[in-house]
């Protein structure tokens, strides 16, 4: 893709190139005005009705309390109102676990009880401050030098607001070979039983390089998830790894184990097999994390980017000064079929670029010229559907 059909700017980030597009929408690469690489996630519009846009804004608020655990990429800010909602996370280095596994064939079982342990740890986290992820999946787990990541929490939001219905606008809502029975069902409040589920079909996919159900349509497909009598598929699964991964496969959700009862199996598995946990997570870095692979560095602005920051700092300062239109530019379309493959590792759909006049001898777009004297278009879509909804500044929140 062109850099000219990219956004110029989303939110206070400036962009500089596409990282992924799927179901959800598309993600980008931005830096902040001190260069510090995001990665900008910007909505669909047909995931953003009033119901979606209030959630969104509760779990955003939660989201940003999550502490404990380095295995959940940082939330760092959203705007929910926007024309399009967009949430910018920490720019996570690596791969995605499902291109590792596509390059390298399937992990061994240390490594892949290793994964477990390690993101049943991560998981334990976000589910302490009362939130679900909703789309576990590999493409959502980052490897790097770290170790395991997983990414694209906080669009649990999305995927978990249709009302009733597997679909909301033609659109699957979450990945429909990675979903548990009670989300393909369309229960509106999933619990934290879900996460297990999805994290079982990650450690399935890491250790056979398939999931526990598939099909050529996602109605197929949901027709076996939903099924009692379907059990997943675990052909070329280890044997020491069937006991945990199955129990997490359960369809009903309360016959699946706890994160802690996994990371604890995880643990016990890596020492039958003559590792430890501390080891065998030395030895999934070191198997799955090319040195020489350019998606390894933490990227950073070049001179032209770097003139664009400066350029954005002034126009920030006017715009905390005056308040300023800033309207994301809608997507110019894209899929609109159902998602059976899964969203790409960070992903959304094509967005146009915005009206921009080149500055003179520079030879780099300049920056959207601001709108005075109206406030930003995020405060009057807020303050319209709240009005609508009857929903106050402070949106009130419970523990599922």
């Amino acid at each position: 893709m062109s850099g000219a059909s990219l956004p110029s700017r989303i939110g206070p980030y400036l962009v500089e190139r596409r990282l992924g597009a799927g179901g959800m929408g598309e993600v980008y690469l931005g830096y902040s005005v001190a260069g510090e690489p995001v990665a900008v996630k910007v909505i669909r519009p047909d995931r953003t009705d009033p119901h979606t846009r209030a959630r969104f804004e509760r779990e955003a608020t939660i989201a940003r309390t999550i502490s404990g655990t380095g295995r959940v990429a940082r939330f760092i800010e959203a705007d929910p109102f926007a024309e399009l909602p967009w949430l910018a996370m920490d720019y996570v280095p690596g791969r995605p676990l499902s291109d590792v596994v596509k390059d390298q064939g399937p992990l061994s079982t240390p490594l892949v009880a290793s994964l477990g342990a390690l993101l049943a740890e991560g998981l334990a986290a976000v589910h302490a401050a009362g939130l679900v992820h909703r789309d576990l999946k590999a493409q959502n787990v980052i490897l790097g030098d770290f170790g395991p990541v997983i990414i694209d929490f906080g669009l649990g939001a999305f995927v978990g607001a249709s009302k009733g219905s597997l679909t909301q606008a033609g659109v699957v809502i979450g990945t429909v070979r990675c979903m548990p029975p009670e989300q393909a069902l369309g229960e509106l409040e999933v619990t934290q039983a879900a996460d297990v589920y999805g994290l079982g079909t990650v450690l399935l996919y890491a250790a056979t390089g398939h999931y526990p159900y598939d099909g050529a349509r996602w109605e197929a497909v949901a027709a076996q998830v939903v099924n009692a009598e379907i059990g997943p598929d675990l052909s070329g699964l280890p044997d020491e790894l069937a006991p945990v991964v199955s129990a997490m496969l359960a369809h009903k959700a309360e016959d699946r184990p706890s994160l802690e009862e996994v990371t604890r199996q995880c643990a016990d598995l890596m020492r039958l097999l003559g590792t430890s946990p501390a080891r065998a997570r030395r030895a999934l870095i070191q198997e799955t994390t090319p040195k020489d692979h350019p998606t390894m560095v933490l990227p950073q602005p070049d001179t032209p980017m770097l003139d664009r920051l400066d350029s954005l700092e002034r126009l920030l300062r006017e715009e905390s000064a005056s308040p300023a239109e800033n309207i994301p530019v809608p997507p110019s379309g894209g899929e609109s079929g159902p998602d059976t493959e899964s969203d790409v590792e960070n992903g959304v759909e094509n967005s146009p670029p915005p009206v921009q006049k080149p500055e003179p001898g520079s030879g780099i777009p300049a920056e959207p010229t601001p709108q005075r004297g109206r406030p930003p278009a995020s405060r009057r879509v807020a303050d319209e559907l709240r009005k609508r909804y009857a929903m106050g500044p402070a949106l009130a929140w419970s523990k599922r």
